[in-house]
């Protein structure tokens, strides 16, 4: 659309059918609804006396147009008309650009699908007009970078293909798992490849909720994922009997939930937990010592025991020790100085702490495969009737805490599949249930300002009343947070004295 010059001038009675003009077609001018067509009209004659009121009306419409257009808000600024006029700002004209695994298609054409039973790269690849000489190069392109024979039937695929009227394969991209993907890009008679991974994203979370039947049934319910009911499993195994739990005791737990592409893909970290047991709250507050990141109690004792509460996943206690018990097999009545946990065949069974292997046989007592450990200090625990022992116990191996030792079995004199687990102090006889257990490691007294500085704002997400700026968010310095505290605090005392 072409304008007469604003310097030009037009005689009077000049007919004005070149005023608005698109290519060859004479157009007319569409204003606030109504159809002005000039292609026959002449400029009319102006009496003088009104001339300079006309000029400053025209200037102050053009102003306060011009005023608007720069201050209106955004949008779309094109205006169409009826008769196909279409005006445009400029500025709203910004590309648009779609990019999937980091290449930009807007100009190609994708192909999705999954690599078929039995189907190769080859044969893949020559649907796509790839030539044989090609997908052999591809083939030794790849070969240290991802080998083409490691490419699984099920796994999906991309390709990237050109808008030509014979679509040439670009970019094909193979996805060996959720997360690891290999592009393969062919720029003229070059091919490359190479591995990329997928962000995995960490969203914060918070879960709670009360126990009803289990632990774990009431965590699925809140959308926990099995690593992380796990993970809370493994921070509290020290300190609370998971198959003791009951109807009302309750959990409130903090954790990173990660994911790729939108899905769940696994646990992060758990920045803080809750439970409360038998009425009593049991804190997990995380804080690293000497380079470890372990969980504490409010008090700070380190929740990690000298021994686990349980040597294994139980399904019940079946019996308890006993002074005088009948035997469930001879039928008289004879003590039994363990507890028996009924367990399905196979279950693990780990060491409840660390220790030395000190018997590895057969108890012609009935106990069948018997293993036992000392644990120093006069403490020495035994494991009766496993169905075999883990690889490499033999006697005189050192343990560590939570290693496999044996599995769950019923040899020897059992009515059924169970551990019988026994504990001697001093060479007396105790009940495993009732051995109280010390902290691993006590919280170093030059340690335990920046712990509080962890505790208190974890306790406080978990009550609800944190804000969510002064949240833990990494352990690895402390510093960052004894700042802030000393900003709140120089700051409520700014307040405190202005009152």
């Amino acid at each position: 659309m072409t304008f007469v010059p604003n310097n030009a001038k037009v005689p009077r009675g000049t007919r004005m059918n070149y005023f608005f003009k698109d290519k060859d077609s004479e157009k007319v001018l569409h204003f606030c609804g109504r159809k002005f067509n000039f292609a026959n009209m002449k400029i009319p004659r102006i009496p003088n006396k009104y001339r300079s009121n006309i000029l400053l009306a025209s200037a102050a419409i053009v102003l306060v147009s011009i005023v608007y257009w720069i201050a209106r808000p955004g949008g779309d600024r094109r205006e169409k008309h009826g008769d196909g006029l279409t005006f445009f700002d400029e500025r709203d004209a910004v590309p648009q650009i779609n990019v999937l695994y980091g290449i930009d298609y807007t100009d190609l054409q994708l192909e999705e699908g999954r690599i078929g039973s039995g189907q190769t790269i080859g044969g893949l690849f020559s649907r796509y007009g790839v030539s044989p000489a090609m997908v052999d190069r591809t083939d030794r392109a790849a070969r240290d970078v991802f080998p083409l024979r490691r490419v699984k039937a099920g796994n999906p695929y991309t390709a990237f293909l050109t808008n030509d009227s014979v679509p040439r394969l670009r970019h094909f991209v193979y996805e060996d798992n959720i997360r690891e993907y290999v592009i393969i890009s062919y720029e003229g008679d070059s091919v490359s490849v190479r591995k990329e991974t997928k962000d995995v994203v960490a969203e914060r979370r918070m879960a709670s909720g009360q126990i009803d039947s289990s632990l774990w049934l009431t965590m699925q319910r809140q959308g926990m994922p099995y690593a992380m009911i796990s993970a809370f499993e493994n921070i509290f195994q020290w300190t609370v009997d998971f198959f003791a739990i009951r109807a009302g005791d309750s959990f409130t737990v903090i954790y990173d939930e990660h994911s790729i592409d939108g899905k769940p893909v696994g646990a992060g970290t758990i920045w803080g937990a809750v439970f409360r047991h038998n009425g009593k709250d049991y804190y997990a507050i995380p804080f690293v010592q000497n380079g470890r990141m372990t969980y504490w109690d409010q008090n700070g004792n380190s929740l990690r025991k000298s021994m686990l509460k349980a040597p294994l996943n139980y399904t019940r206690i079946s019996s308890r020790f006993s002074n005088a018990r009948m035997h469930p097999v001879h039928r008289v009545v004879r003590p039994h100085h363990g507890v028996d946990y009924a367990a399905p065949a196979g279950t693990p069974v780990v060491a409840v702490a660390d220790g030395t292997v000190s018997f590895r046989g057969w108890d012609r007592g009935g106990g069948g495969n018997t293993l036992k450990i000392n644990h120093g200090r006069g403490m020495e625990t035994g494991y009766l009737h496993l169905q075999r022992f883990a690889t490499g116990i033999v006697v005189g191996k050192r343990v560590s805490q939570g290693e496999v030792i044996g599995y769950v079995g019923m040899t020897g004199t059992a009515t059924g599949p169970h551990l019988d687990y026994r504990v001697w102090i001093n060479g007396k006889p105790t009940d495993p249930l009732r051995v109280t257990s010390e902290p691993a490691e006590p919280l170093a007294a030059s340690a335990r300002p920046d712990f509080e500085i962890v505790r208190d704002r974890v306790m406080a997400e978990l009550a609800g009343t944190l804000d969510p700026s002064l949240r833990i968010t990494q352990l690895d310095s402390i510093a960052v947070y004894r700042r802030q505290n000393a900003e709140l605090t120089a700051a409520r005392s700014s307040e405190s004295s202005s009152e």
